[in-house]
């Protein structure tokens, strides 16, 4: 199973370990796309503080992040899956699972990320400010740069299992499975069953707590239709229907009762 997660726009501070090793990080497909596009934000944000604070769509409020990529290269660097933050990195809770269900972390869960494209969740990287759609001067629109080296690296990533797909629009637009891939794919909304309404702050608490149960129960579901019956198994209210055509991913709406 690989599930693939949206990166967190609060992160964690870097500490004062070892920095970056850019080609320690996994998917070392990814290496010459993230040195692309590291260069250029630390460049962007070594020089006009203003430009760089409106490429990168910061506020005033935030104009300290500008001098932190600016220091990418040297900042100290933890395990990704300490720099982020946020309401699904805090329903995971990875710091509070249990050795295995760790274990299974490390090797299902991929962070997508405008600066390093994707990132396993024991990847040492710094903390930093670039989201998917911010359009770098030299690069162009982030998600655009991600494209190609992402479809060369991810159907292998992605194994012969289930791919569960977490991510906002702005990061599946660097990377859309296709083919067989997608036919095992599964995308996930979060509902408020009483209205039908797509929720915001709880479809992330909840997206987190789904990850977490398949992680703590030790499921491994085979395929889409087998996840379904796993979070039906784990208290979750699912409603899903197979695609009309080969190819397509699954759309699994999952129904809560409480907004919070």
């Amino acid at each position: 199973m690989l599930v693939l997660l949206p990166p967190s726009e609060g992160k964690a501070n870097s500490g004062g370990g070892a920095p970056l090793e850019l080609g320690s990080l996994s998917l070392p497909g990814l290496t010459a796309a993230r040195e692309a596009v590291l260069g250029e934000l630390v460049e962007l944000c070594s020089g006009d503080e203003e430009k760089a604070r409106e490429v990168l769509g910061l506020s005033e409020g935030l104009r300290g992040e500008v001098a932190k990529n600016a220091g990418l290269r040297t900042a100290g660097a933890r395990p990704a899956g300490e720099i982020y933050t946020g309401v699904l990195y805090d329903a995971l809770g990875l710091a509070t699972l249990d050795a295995p269900a760790r274990r299974r972390a490390a090797d299902s869960l991929l962070v997508f990320s405008g600066l390093w494209g994707a990132v396993r969740v024991t990847d040492r990287i710094p903390s930093y400010r670039c989201s998917m759609g911010v359009k770098l001067p030299g690069l162009g629109a982030l998600a655009g740069h991600w494209r190609a080296p992402m479809a060369e690296v991810l159907p292998e990533a992605a194994g012969a299992g289930l791919v569960l797909d977490l991510r906002s629009s702005a990061y599946a637009a660097a990377w859309r499975p296709k083919g067989e891939v997608a036919g095992r794919t599964a995308t996930v909304r979060v509902l408020h069953a009483p209205t039908r309404k797509v929720v915001s702050h709880f479809n992330k608490a909840t997206k987190g707590r789904i990850v977490r149960s398949l992680l703590t129960a030790g499921a491994v579901p085979e395929g889409p239709a087998e996840l379904v019956a796993a979070l039906r198994d784990l208290g979750y209210a699912v409603e899903a229907e197979a695609p009309g055509k080969a190819g397509k991913a699954w759309a699994l709406d999952v129904l809560v009762e409480e907004v919070h």
